[in-house]
């Protein structure tokens, strides 16, 4: 059985502040004045994205593997169920794809998908099959996740519509229409789950996808500051043509993603010296100035970002990673002091900060 390491234990925090802090984080999401969860009729539940009024895949995904790691499949099953009556696309060049945007009513913004929220809902799903066991019918997790994927890979080659992921180089696209993608949607240790559960046709490819990913990340990532764009070319240039070459709301992520996919398969040494990069330009070149959108050089552009505590949250995590490097201690005691945010633009950064406690707590685990 795998271990997991709790960074805050190890850093010497007490053991029941770390728990309560875990059990707190999600009363926050999901039940207090301030959550972003609501429950619609007797087994429906969605989530708002507070800071544009709207409910995303993003968001959903999210919360679906957020229940998972809490081991709420009440709550779990009601997200699942109105993902799929709200933002299933059943027809057109992106059926069986979702949504990317609907209100709160349940009316569709878009009618085309985001990939990082397909991605999630295939991990949640798997793991919810792994932990609760497979169910019938709109509950039959597996079942679904595998059908997702294979319309990842195949559409375009096998049914109408582009793939979320260029089948040559197996990295996934910012959407299915481009050929270029975003950094922070790479998660390769999906990917290595992925191989385990989909098609067995796909097994292979997804192993493939899985270093593929890590490989890109490391052009994606610059090598003095660790500073990654939001959307990227498949040589990991900033792409220029979009108004998200900066690292900038997206790009966050990727540095969680890193420390999760270390935790889960073991560090590539490259990307690790990234993520002491990335702290080392927050902690000492910007210091003071951290909250300003940055280049991917690191100069500033003197904007400032919308979300601060997500920022904090996932350099936060990166010391999971590299938990013996200078500034990561620093990181995790900022961390440690910040609460999650209120007000209106706290979904995205209550997310990242959900999910960066939980792996640095020990909590972000598989099923």
């Amino acid at each position: 059985m795998k271990r997991y390491t709790n960074l805050f234990l190890e850093y010497g925090y007490p053991e029941a502040e770390i728990e309560a802090r875990v059990q707190e984080i999600w009363y926050n999401l999901f039940e207090s004045s301030e959550k972003i969860y609501f429950e619609e009729g007797p087994d429906m539940g969605y989530v708002v994205d507070t800071g544009n009024n709207d409910v995303r895949t993003e968001g959903m995904s999210y919360a679906m593997l957020l229940a998972v790691q809490y081991n709420r499949q009440d709550v779990f099953d009601r997200l699942w169920k109105w993902t799929m009556e709200k933002m299933y696309l059943d027809e057109g060049i992106h059926a069986h794809y979702f949504a990317w945007s609907v209100s709160p009513e349940g009316n569709k913004n878009a009618y085309g998908p985001a990939p990082d929220g397909e991605e999630f809902f295939a991990m949640a799903l798997f793991f919810a099959g792994n932990l609760w066991g497979e169910g019938e019918g709109l509950y039959a997790y597996h079942k679904h996740a595998r059908e997702l994927l294979s319309y990842c890979l195949h559409k375009g080659s096998r049914f109408e519509g582009h793939s979320m992921w260029n089948l040559e180089n197996k990295l996934i696209k910012f959407v299915p229409e481009v050929e270029f993608s975003d950094p922070s949607y790479h998660v390769p240790h999906f990917y290595e789950q992925f191989s385990l559960y989909a098609n067995e046709e796909d097994q292979l490819f997804w192993k493939e996808a899985a270093q593929a990913s890590r490989e890109y990340l490391k052009k994606a990532i610059h090598e003095e500051t660790g500073l990654n764009p939001e959307y990227a070319n498949y040589d990991g240039t900033p792409q220029y043509n979009s108004e998200h070459y900066h690292f900038y709301s997206d790009a966050y992520r990727t540095a969680l993603n890193i420390a999760v996919d270390t935790e889960w398969y073991g560090g590539d040494p490259v990307l690790l010296q990234r993520l002491e990069k990335l702290q080392t330009f927050f902690a000492v070149i910007a210091k003071g100035k951290e909250n300003v959108i940055y280049t991917i050089d690191g100069e500033s552009t003197g904007e400032e970002i919308l979300h601060p505590v997500g920022l904090l949250a996932t350099n936060a995590a990166a010391s999971l990673a590299i938990k013996d490097r200078p500034y990561a201690r620093y990181f995790v005691e900022q961390f440690w002091e910040t609460p999650l945010r209120k007000g209106e633009r706290r979904y995205y950064d209550n997310f990242l900060y959900a999910f960066a406690f939980l792996a640095l707590s020990g909590n972000y685990r598989m099923y």
